[in-house]
């Protein structure tokens, strides 16, 4: 996830008193819960088939939450 998608969720969480954290579990359960996932389903398989990688890089908590 990029810089900027992730300080948009953090603001947008924090418009709404609610953690970055708790966002991205709402989200993930309403595409989950969704009958129709093929938009979902479509997008997972694209991003399988790109040629990118993280080399292993993994984030902490606070990594993540650092502004």
């Amino acid at each position: 996830m990029d810089d900027d998608l992730l300080n948009a969720g953090r603001e947008y969480a924090r418009k709404h008193n609610i953690s970055l954290n708790a966002l991205v579990r709402r989200l993930l359960e309403h595409a989950v819960a969704r009958k129709d996932n093929g938009v979902f389903d479509e997008m997972f398989e694209i991003m399988d088939k790109l040629q990118v990688s993280s080399d292993g890089k993994r984030w902490s908590r606070e990594e993540l939450y650092r502004v």
